[in-house]
């Protein structure tokens, strides 16, 4: 009598490819990432826990497509800043002088792969792009950094902002000519 052991079934031999990619993609993400909710969020340490936080729920949708991950990743990163802007009473500050936050307002501009002028240059252009961003309403912001900055389309920002494609294409219309405003001495 032949005995037959079962074999692995096809989930159990595609999970590690599954979790190995989900991986990768968090790892290219990174960065981006921490840019987007460190403009939000004006604190490196909030935004490393935002940034954490929603890597850490991404796992729990590894079985998803990977074509929804981009999405998915932007509208819970962008609920996590939320949070965080609630719990400390973001809305209030922003209000203030901007002077008041320089202590918040500080980046590591390390750039390894520059010379001292080029890269003096680039925190110059950074630290204004980052600040009229910072003056820009909410959904403002948020339209313009997922449609510009990284480059999703109008459909996948919509999912990722939680609103119609339209309103996304007015929220960036309106931050284009706010940023242009804001942006047009420094040229």
């Amino acid at each position: 009598m032949l005995v037959s052991t079962p074999s692995p079934s096809l989930p159990d031999i595609a999970e590690p490819a599954v979790a190995a990619s989900l991986e990768q993609f968090l790892a290219d993400i990174g960065t981006r990432a921490f840019r987007f909710a460190e403009a939000g969020l004006r604190s490196r340490d909030d935004a490393l826990d935002a940034v954490q936080d929603a890597m850490m729920k991404m796992l729990s949708y590894q079985q998803r497509p990977a074509q929804e991950w981009t999405p998915l990743f932007w509208s819970i990163l962008r609920r996590k800043i939320i949070d965080i802007q609630r719990r400390h009473g973001f809305r209030l500050r922003w209000l203030s002088p901007a002077a008041d936050h320089d202590q918040d307002s500080r980046i590591d501009w390390s750039d390894q792969a520059a010379g001292p002028s080029q890269a003096h240059d680039q925190r110059e252009s950074y630290a204004r792009l980052v600040e009229a961003l910072r003056q820009l309403p909410a959904r403002q912001r948020e339209a313009f950094t997922l449609r510009v900055l990284e480059e999703l389309d109008v459909a996948d920002t919509a999912k990722a902002m939680g609103c119609s494609q339209g309103s996304v294409k007015t929220h960036l219309s309106r931050a284009r000519e706010a940023l242009q405003k804001q942006l047009e001495d420094f040229r």
